[in-house]
């Protein structure tokens, strides 16, 4: 969210996460089902102590893992579909990545994807950003 006209302050960024029931419970539950993988042959010959989240956490102990995981759990941060491109009125940026509503601002990154991709965004970021730079060349030379 922007904080004002001025380009040069930082958007507010506020990614709420664990802000879910939904997503309370599908973190601890990955948590419980990583732990049990853990204590099971032939891995866990090879662990000499389950260093986080403590030993003494007990399994069952929800709001203790959820806790744990709001504490050291962070984000690979790969976003996408923050900023979605179609045609319609929930669109943000056109099929030309302009945004709507405001004269010579493009979004050239991940967040016009409807959905993350199966593997790393790396590639299509920068795919996004090669057809940008199409766009932009294509109309520069239309214009001259």
């Amino acid at each position: 969210m922007l904080d004002g006209p001025d380009p040069r302050t930082y958007p507010k960024i506020h990614p709420n996460y664990l802000s879910t029931e939904t997503d309370r419970r599908t973190v601890v539950e990955g948590v419980r089902i990583a732990r049990r993988i853990a204590r099971q042959a032939p891995l866990n010959s090879k662990i000499s102590e389950e260093f986080r989240p403590a030993s003494d956490l007990a399994m069952d102990d929800y709001e203790g893992t959820l806790a744990w995981a709001r504490d050291y759990s962070t984000t690979i941060y790969h976003p996408t579909g923050t900023c979605r491109m179609g045609q319609d009125e929930r669109a943000v940026v056109d099929e030309r990545l302009r945004v709507r509503g405001v004269q010579g601002l493009r979004v050239a990154d991940c967040s016009i994807m409807p959905e993350i991709v199966s593997g790393n965004t790396n590639a299509p970021a920068i795919m996004i950003g090669e057809k940008l730079s199409d766009l932009i060349r294509e109309e520069y030379s239309a214009n001259a």
